[in-house]
């Protein structure tokens, strides 16, 4: 802005310059060649007059001025004051009534054309006194003529030779430049310090504080309108935040994925499950996603989306497997943009396995016991068993009938668990005398099976279901009974450890593999699948454990040795009961 202004006034200046110039010029111009004219008509009267007095003579006495050379011309001009004539500028020529030259002191009198037919000696002959003015292209030069008539009737011209327009310009050449020069500089100084002075408001200008104390007038309405739009751009602002944080808020906590882009495939927008699920950060923003994940599947996806197709694909990333849905965004029938939804498949891929197994396992578990039963019945029904061994297969079928109601029991109770429809009843219980309880039940078993039982520890008081609990040390301690070796010990320890309580069972028996000991808590899952169907264990005991102690907020610590023992171990918070979720 500040150049343009300093242009303008430049502009400005010059042309009023060029313009004040030629004005001048032209009316000193005008000026000097009236002048000029006038003291040409004062000189051809003076002059006239002299002729009349002198005649011929006076004419050929100056005629001879000339040729004497200048020292004789200076004298005679130095003489005649009443003259005044300098005849190397003035041309004198005397014409006779019929237009005849008698005198002229710059040709031969008798060499020149007749003058009749000139405008000034026609003017002269009729008013008296005649005035003309011819240019002169070779020369370039205006000649004033003025012509006055005799009493005889003879007339006197003189002529003067006076610069034109142009040539006078060229005379003035050096002056004029250094005149334009000057105003040049001039120009150009004052044209930069008023722009600099006419935009210094404008460059102090404060958006946040719009009170300029030397505020143009003329600025006036332009400040207003900035304040509306101000205050326009602050609502929106205000509008456009609270909405970015109602979709943070919304999409923080979300396990999936979402990411906003553009319809190039550059990201608008990601929380920040879609940046830990793609291992990428959030400062990505702005960049395209292909520079972070490259998959030709991906980039299927996206280029089908920005073409207005929503499509879904599933994508694995090293070991984890997603789903990626892209949807286009319609801004008036155009695509404007691209919603990324990004969902891990990993758990439900899990879920489903472990549902598969547990189907699969269940009907294993269910078919062996059938097909017991049913072919003791078949042989009891064929009469094709000796009546000695009838209460043999009856023991046999009932025990498989037992074993299956125990499965199915087990099952049940799991499902509720896993499903919350268990009415928990909450007290305060003791463990010790909870673990004390359990192991006097649980004494033939272990005697039967060579194995000894010992508690230590202190009383250890915690808030929570008490059958449950008492679930959860059976379940332990008959798993540590059943998969013990003869004349092996099974411990139990309750400790109070600030304000947790622990329960640890240690066993002498087989041990579990590091592989295994993640799975163990599976549904159905058996380390040694050869004696649980020997043990008569259903497979789903450390479940009911896990899903229990979940429910009461215990956290199950497993250490073990293949072949030296194992020691599970729960810990659990001291009281809160009101801090729990009691609808579970």
């Amino acid at each position: 802005m500040t150049k343009r202004i300093f242009r303008s006034i430049c502009g400005a200046a010059a042309a009023v310059f060029l313009a004040s110039l030629l004005l001048i010029m032209g009316v000193l111009y005008s000026y000097f060649s009236r002048e000029q004219m006038e003291q040409l008509q004062r000189q051809t009267r003076l002059t006239a007059k002299a002729v009349e007095m002198g005649g011929l003579p006076f004419l050929e006495s100056l005629d001879r001025v000339e040729t004497e050379g200048p020292e004789k011309e200076d004298r005679f001009i130095n003489s005649d004051k009443t003259v005044g004539l300098e005849n190397r500028e003035h041309r004198i020529t005397w014409i006779d009534a019929d237009g005849a030259v008698l005198f002229d002191n710059r040709a031969s009198s008798a060499q020149m054309e007749n003058h009749l037919e000139r405008q000034e000696i026609q003017d002269a002959i009729k008013s008296g006194m005649g005035t003309s003015v011819r240019y002169s292209v070779t020369l370039t030069e205006k000649q004033f003529y003025c012509a006055q008539r005799l009493t005889d009737g003879t007339v006197l011209r003189m002529s003067v030779s006076w610069r034109t327009w142009w040539s006078l310009i060229l005379g003035m050449l050096q002056p004029v430049f250094l005149v334009i020069g000057a105003a040049v500089l001039l120009s150009l100084f004052l044209a930069d310090r008023l722009s600099r002075k006419i935009v210094k408001p404008l460059n102090e200008l404060d958006l946040d504080d719009l009170s300029m104390k030397e505020q143009y007038a003329e600025l006036e309405p332009l400040m207003i309108r900035i304040k509306s739009q101000q205050r326009q751009l602050n609502r929106q602002r205000a509008e456009l935040e609270r909405k970015r944080e109602e979709f943070e808020t919304i999409t923080k906590n979300m396990t999936e994925g979402i990411l906003l882009l553009n319809k190039h495939g550059a990201v608008l927008s990601m929380n920040e499950a879609a940046s830990r699920l793609l291992g990428v950060s959030r400062y990505c923003v702005g960049k395209d996603l292909f520079l972070f994940h490259n998959s030709s599947r991906l980039q299927e996806l996206i280029r089908e989306a920005g073409g207005g197709k929503a499509r879904d694909t599933a994508l694995p990333i090293g070991e984890i497997s997603y789903e990626f849905h892209a949807s286009p965004v319609m801004s008036q029938g155009a695509v404007s943009g691209i919603v990324l939804i990004i969902f891990d498949m990993t758990e439900k891929e899990k879920a489903e396995q472990i549902r598969r197994e547990f189907t699969a396992n269940v009907s294993h578990e269910l078919k062996t016991p059938l097909q017991s039963i049913s072919g003791c019945a078949e042989l009891l029904a064929e009469g094709l068993v000796k009546p000695e061994d009838v209460p043999r297969f009856s023991r046999q079928i009932y025990g498989e009938a037992k074993r299956m109601t125990a499965l199915v029991e087990d099952i049940l109770h799991l499902s509720r668990l896993d499903e919350g429809a268990v009415k928990l009843e909450w007290e305060t219980v003791d463990l010790r005398k909870l673990c004390e309880k359990v192991l006097e039940e649980l004494e033939p078993a272990a005697r039967k099976a060579g194995v000894s039982l010992e508690i230590t520890g202190t009383k250890g008081l915690v808030q929570g279901d008490a059958g449950l609990l008492e679930g959860i040390v059976r379940n332990l301690c008959d798993n540590a009974v059943k998969y013990n070796r003869e004349g092996g010990s099974v411990i139990l320890e309750v400790q109070e450890l600030g304000d947790q309580v622990r329960l640890s069972v240690t066993d002498t028996g087989i041990g579990i593999l590091p592989q295994d000991q993640e799975r163990i808590f599976e549904r159905f899952y058996r380390v040694d699948k050869s004696r649980s169907r020997e043990v008569g264990g259903t497979g789903l005991g450390l479940s009911i454990v896990k899903h229990a102690a979940k429910l009461h907020h215990a956290e199950i610590q497993v250490e073990s040795m293949p072949g030296e023992g194992t020691r599970v171990s729960l810990d659990f918070p001291h009281g809160m009961v009101e801090s729990w979720d009691r609808s579970k």
